[in-house]
């Protein structure tokens, strides 16, 4: 009988060696996400005491363009609290993208090649600076163009008073939009370095694109050509710019691994 059980004694403490990793990187991520959560609740509780100077900055695109006196409109009770509640925790959000990245590149660092990690340092960075510089863009161009548009395009005896919660919904898509539009850098650059395409292949496919562009341009903007070109030159510019990046820096293959270790 002794002889029988011994085995199954000999496998437990195997089982539970491959248990462990699995265990200690459970317990790892949600350190990391426990980070991310209190930095982001941080950052709201000291935002919030300004959650209608926020507000008022996001709504001054429009309210520059409307007559004297003109304000917006609370269309629900409870609106004048969680537009400017919500719009504060996007901000949140939105400044502690660093962190969150940071705690997430902590998170995977360690399981990554010597020359991934190389690469995923400036791809993090030129991520959260071109999402950053897409919301800049959307804002100071954008928004004063297409809501002049907006205001001017409707009959001279309809007052135009929007509604806050309204108002924050819309400018919320534009900033995403714009954020992930100027993110077509590093997806065509990825695309390239891991081989899923190739520059070749991209430079061919040139027309469609700037097509697709000008397509998604016409369905997230007014119809107008001003507009339209707004979103779709920046997004083919993008595009060029992810082709240059990937002639530039050539995919290491595992080939070239063997001749540096050699």
């Amino acid at each position: 009988m002794s002889d029988s059980s011994s085995p199954r004694d000999d496998d437990k403490p195997h089982d539970d060696a491959s248990h462990a990793p699995l265990i200690e990187h459970l317990v790892e991520l949600r350190s990391r996400l426990l980070r991310a959560v209190i930095a982001i609740g941080v950052i709201f509780l000291a935002l919030y005491a300004f959650s209608n100077d926020i507000y008022s900055f996001v709504a001054d695109p429009l309210m520059a363009l409307l007559p004297a006196g003109s304000q917006m409109i609370a269309t629900e009770v409870a609106s004048p609290f969680l537009a400017p509640f919500k719009l504060t925790l996007v901000v949140a959000v939105f400044i502690a993208i660093p962190f969150v990245l940071h705690q997430a590149w902590a998170f995977v660092a360690p399981g990554l090649y010597e020359n991934e990690k190389t690469l995923a340092v400036p791809l993090l960075v030129s991520s959260v600076a071109l999402f950053y510089g897409g919301a800049a863009f959307a804002y100071y161009v954008v928004f004063p163009l297409l809501f002049n548009f907006f205001v001017h395009a409707g009959p001279q005896n309809v007052a135009v008073m929007t509604d806050i919660n309204q108002y924050l919904n819309f400018v919320l898509k534009l900033f995403f939009a714009f954020g992930v539009a100027f993110e077509i850098p590093i997806a065509t650059f990825l695309l390239i370095w891991t081989g899923a395409t190739s520059v070749e292949n991209l430079s061919k496919k040139r027309p469609y694109v700037i097509l697709g562009c000008f397509v998604i341009g016409m369905l997230m903007t007014p119809p107008d050509v001003i507009s339209q070109s707004l979103l779709a030159v920046p997004m083919w510019l993008l595009y060029e710019i992810g082709i240059l990046f990937g002639r530039i820096v050539r995919r290491k293959t595992p080939s070239d691994d063997i001749d540096d270790d050699a």
